[in-house]
């Protein structure tokens, strides 16, 4: 009977393993300076200056892999700071006269707190998605595209590199 319970809680155990392609993807994910977790939070972990991905994760690996491998994003603007000069930066919030903004040209990005006065915004030129300039391989690309399907919504099936190709 023992045997049997055993036999059971291995069986369990096995069920609730994080594939290695997930734990590979977690570690690029977290990775320093510049990975996704620089500007992305996912299970607690990270830090929430860009978009959410816990919404990508329902994606399909191809449509993730595009959203990795994007270079200009809609969610940067140039930004020009009075006492800061002009970078890259995610636009703030709607609320508050003193707003936080992010200098996404430094890594890990540099936190400006300024009066809204002392902004004003453009349309991005520059600053490129970190991932598209890294060149990740399709095999880091389907590790990453495993993490972040696995942390938005406990997917544990694996990803094919031939999946996410160029």
């Amino acid at each position: 009977m023992i045997w049997v319970f055993l036999l059971m809680a291995q069986s369990a155990a096995a069920q609730n393993a994080v594939p290695t392609q997930i734990e590979r993807g977690e570690a690029l994910f977290y990775e320093s300076p510049g990975g996704c977790g620089t500007c992305h939070a996912l299970k607690g972990k990270g830090t929430a200056i860009g978009p959410d991905l816990k919404g990508v994760s329902r994606l399909s690996p191809a449509g993730i892999a595009m959203a990795i491998r994007s270079t200009v994003t809609q969610y940067v603007q140039s930004m020009k700071v009075k006492s800061a000069g002009t970078f890259p930066a995610m636009p703030p919030g709607p609320d508050g006269s003193t707003v936080k903004v992010y200098d996404l040209s430094k890594m890990p990005p540099e936190l400006h707190e300024v009066d809204r006065g002392e902004i004003s915004m453009s349309p991005n030129n520059a600053w490129r998605h970190p991932p598209s300039v890294r060149k990740y391989t399709d095999e880091q690309i389907a590790d990453l595209i495993a993490y972040v399907r696995y942390a938005g919504s406990g997917s544990k099936t694996p990803v094919d590199p031939a999946d996410v190709a160029k």
